[in-house]
C-alpha cells in the first residue's frame, strides 16, 4: 500500500494522511469528495500539511473545499486550518464543529465563518451527501461528537477508536483493541461517560470507522471491538484511590438502598393495614345502610303476617286477599334483594380501569345515600354535565362518592343546619371532569383542614367513625386513577371537588 498517494476507503472518501515512520502517534485526515462542496476531515497539524494538500489538490482541488470539520479542539487535529484556508480562498469556507468548541478553535485565527452542528439540528444536507452529527461529549472534549455518512455507512470517529501504534497498519486486526487501549484508557475521562458515547455508536449501521488515530476498523472488527472498549477501565477509573472512592460510595448507596426498600415495605404494609380497617369500618356502615333500608319492608311485610294471620283464624280470608298480601310481601322481598345487589357491586373492588360515566356513578351512589339523606331532611340539588366521561375504577369512585356525600350528611346532623343541603355539581373544563361536593354546614376550621386527609384524623366523636374515609378516597383518586381530590371552605360550607382527566366514552 502506496501511503505517499490518497487511499479511498469508500467510495468518494479518502485517506489523506501522511505516514510518520516509527511514530506510534499516527494522524488521519480525510476527504470527501463532492465536487465544489467538498469536504475536509480533521486536517491535522502543520507536520501533515504539505502531503494533505498534495494529495487532495491529486483528487480534486483545495479550490473545491467547502467545508472543514473539526471533531475537536487540539492542535494535532486543527493547528493547519489558517492555512488552509489561505489556499482554499472561499468566501462561502465553513468551519464544522460544535458550539463549545468556537471560543476555543478561533484562537488558530481562523477567519471562515462556524457552521455549529447543535444549532443545525445536528446534520448538514449538501447536494446529495447527508452527514450526521452524533455527539459524544467529554470523549475527550465537552463539545466533541463523531460524523455518519449513512451513504457508504463510515463513521469519522475523531478520538475514539484512536490507537497508539509502534507497528502502524492501515487497516485494523484483530488484536486493535490491545492497540487502542492505553490511548483509551489515557484520553477517556471515565468509563461511565465512553460507554455514553460507544451505546451512540453502536446504534449505527457501520461499514467502516475512521478515526483520527490508529487504524481503520472494517466491519467484521466493529461490535468485537465495542464491546471490549465497554469495559474499559478509563480517565478516573485508572487511578486507585477514585477506585475505592467509587467502591466506598457504591456500597454505601447500596446500604441506604436496602434501608429504603425496607421502609418502604414497612410502608406498605401499614397501608394495607389501614385499607383493611377503612374496609371494616365501610362494612359498618354498609350493613347499618342495608339496615336502614331494610327496616320498612320488613316491617309492613311482618304487619301483612299479622294480619294474615288473624283472618286465617277467624275464617275471612279468601284467595283474593290472600294472594295480593303475598304478591305485596314478594315485592317488598325483591326490593331487599336488589339493595343488597346495589350494596355488594358498590362494594366489590375493581379490578381493570374501564371508561365510565361520572353520572351514572352519582346515579348508583344516590340510590345508596338518598333514603338516609331523606330521613336526615336533607335537600340533594343536582347539577349535571352531558358527556361526563372518565377512566378509572367505578366502583372505587362510586365509594369515594359516598364517603364524601355522608361526610357532609354527619356534618349537617351534627350542626344541627337549618334548610340543610347538599349541592352535588358536574363540570367539563381545560379536558378536566370535576365533580364537586358541597354542603351547608358551616365549613372545616382553619387548623383541621391541613390535617383533613391525615389517617385517623376526625372531629368526629370516637363512636361516629375512625377518620380513614377521606384518607382512603384520597388514595383512591390520586394514588390509584391519576386524578386530584381536594377541599375548600366555601361560603356556606365545606367544597369537596374531584378531578380527573376526560376519557371519550
Amino acid at each position: 500500500m502506496d501511503f505517499t498517494q490518497a487511499i479511498e476507503i469508500a467510495k468518494g472518501i479518502y485517506w489523506i494522511g501522511m505516514y510518520l515512520p516509527d511514530d506510534p502517534f499516527q494522524c488521519h485526515p480525510y476527504f470527501i469528495e463532492n465536487g465544489k462542496d467538498s469536504i475536509l476531515v480533521d486536517p491535522g497539524s502543520m507536520l501533515e500539511f504539505d502531503a494533505v494538500v498534495r494529495k487532495i489538490n491529486a483528487i480534486s482541488s483545495m479550490k473545491h473545499i467547502r467545508y472543514i470539520i473539526l471533531h475537536h479542539q487540539d492542535p494535532d487535529l486543527a493547528a493547519s486550518v489558517p492555512e488552509m484556508e489561505k489556499l482554499i480562498d472561499r468566501n462561502d469556507l465553513q468551519i464544522i464543529t460544535h458550539s463549545r468548541m468556537v471560543p476555543l478553535v478561533k484562537h488558530y485565527l481562523i477567519q471562515s465563518d462556524y457552521y455549529e452542528i447543535d444549532r443545525h439540528a445536528h446534520q448538514l444536507q449538501c447536494g446529495d451527501l447527508e452527514l450526521h452529527f452524533i455527539t459524544t461529549p467529554y470523549c475527550h472534549s465537552p463539545g466533541a461528537f463523531v460524523t455518519y455518512e449513512p451513504r457508504t455507512k463510515t463513521l469519522f470517529s475523531g478520538d475514539i477508536f484512536g490507537g497508539i501504534e509502534e507497528s502502524w497498519e492501515f487497516y485494523a486486526e484483530d488484536d486493535y483493541f490491545e492497540k487502542a487501549r492505553q490511548f483509551h484508557a489515557e484520553y477517556m475521562p471515565s468509563r461511565d461517560i465512553f460507554n455514553y458515547a460507544l451505546n451512540k455508536i453502536e446504534a449505527l449501521d457501520m461499514e467502516l470507522i475512521a478515526p483520527q488515530h490508529g487504524s481503520i476498523i472494517k466491519k467484521p472488527q466493529i461490535p468485537g471491538l465495542i464491546e471490549q472498549m465497554k469495559a474499559l477501565e478509563c480517565g478516573l477509573y485508572i487511578e486507585k484511590e477514585y477506585r475505592h472512592e467509587l467502591l466506598y460510595t457504591i456500597e454505601a448507596l447500596k446500604q441506604k438502598d436496602m434501608a429504603l426498600e425496607a421502609s418502604l415495605k414497612a410502608l406498605k404494609e401499614k397501608e394495607e393495614f389501614l385499607f383493611q380497617k377503612a374496609k371494616m369500618a365501610d362494612m359498618g356502615e354498609m350493613i347499618g345502610n342495608i339496615a336502614h333500608q331494610w327496616r320498612q319492608p320488613l316491617a309492613i311485610n311482618n304487619t301483612i303476617l299479622s294480619i294474615l294471620k288473624e283472618k286465617s283464624k277467624m275464617e275471612i280470608l279468601d284467595n283474593a286477599e290472600l294472594l295480593g298480601k303475598l304478591e305485596e310481601m314478594e315485592h317488598n322481598i325483591q326490593y331487599m334483594s336488589k339493595t343488597i345487589d346495589d350494596f355488594m357491586r358498590f362494594y366489590h373492588p375493581s379490578k381493570k380501569k374501564t371508561v365510565f360515566s361520572v353520572s351514572d356513578v352519582i346515579a348508583h351512589a344516590l340510590t345508596i345515600i338518598q333514603p338516609v339523606l331523606d330521613k336526615a331532611g336533607i335537600r340533594l340539588d343536582l347539577t349535571e354535565c352531558p358527556d361526563a366521561y372518565v377512566k378509572g375504577y367505578m366502583n372505587e369512585y362510586t365509594q369515594v362518592v359516598v364517603s364524601i356525600l355522608t361526610n357532609a350528611k354527619d356534618a349537617l346532623i351534627e350542626r344541627k343546619t337549618k334548610e340543610a343541603r347538599i349541592d352535588v355539581t358536574l363540570a367539563k373544563h381545560n379536558g378536566n371532569i370535576t365533580l364537586t361536593i358541597s354542603d351547608n354546614a358551616g365549613g372545616i376550621e382553619e387548623e383541621h383542614m391541613q390535617r383533613i386527609f391525615d389517617p385517623y384524623f376526625t372531629t368526629k366523636h370516637k363512636s361516629m367513625g375512625t377518620g380513614l374515609g377521606l384518607y382512603i378516597s384520597k388514595m383512591i383518586i390520586e394514588k390509584n386513577m391519576g386524578g386530584t381530590l381536594r377541599v375548600e371552605n366555601s361560603d356556606e360550607g365545606a367544597a369537596f371537588s374531584i378531578t380527573m382527566e376526560h376519557a371519550d366514552a
